[in-house]
């Protein structure tokens, strides 16, 4: 697991995708994909329409010292593919849990990589945790089995605030025990 040097976030390699840290290159990707109410309306805080400089503050925000949150790029550039097919992160909650996030593009959905991207997470567990929490909205059953698929167990339902959708949606809740 090598780190870039300017972030000291690792980049995580997979079979097919190297998950990196953002950079600014990848603020058109961002716009394009985040912008499709597809993609907006299964997350809690895309808005949509996507505003303009929304690409641009998440790239700021992902590689400032002081972030709480890793983002990754899913870039499958070596395979022929996109420098940016997605994103992924993780959200420290506290010194020994993250809860892990993630999005791909519709062209690439029902392709594995949203499966490889985390799989890829959880076997490099770059911030140390103990345990992973994620959440997926019950209208999305595809990212609730991308987390079963990885190992995850469910352990409830709850409600999220939808931005796109703006309202609340349920969702079913996982965790993942790493150590």
């Amino acid at each position: 697991m090598a780190h870039d040097l300017t972030t000291a976030q690792p980049v995580i390699a997979s079979e097919r995708l190297s998950l990196r840290p953002l950079r600014p290159s990848d603020q058109g990707l961002i716009a394009l994909y985040a912008g499709d109410l597809r993609v907006a309306q299964n997350t809690r805080s895309i808005p949509h329409p996507y505003p303009p400089g929304a690409a641009e503050a998440l790239v700021t925000r992902a590689v400032a010292d002081d972030r709480r949150e890793d983002i990754w790029a899913m870039d499958a550039s070596e395979t022929g593919l996109a420098e940016l097919l997605g994103l992924i992160s993780l959200k420290r909650l506290s010194h020994d849990r993250s809860e892990i996030g993630y999005w791909v593009a519709p062209a690439f959905w029902n392709t594995g990589f949203a499966t490889e991207a985390v799989q890829a997470i959880i076997a490099a567990n770059p911030q140390g945790v103990k345990t992973l929490f994620a959440e997926v909205f019950q209208s999305n059953p595809v990212s609730a089995r991308v987390l079963t698929n990885a190992g995850f167990d469910y352990i409830g339902d709850a409600e999220a605030f939808s931005v796109a959708q703006n309202c609340t949606v349920p969702i079913w809740t996982y965790l993942r025990k790493l150590a």
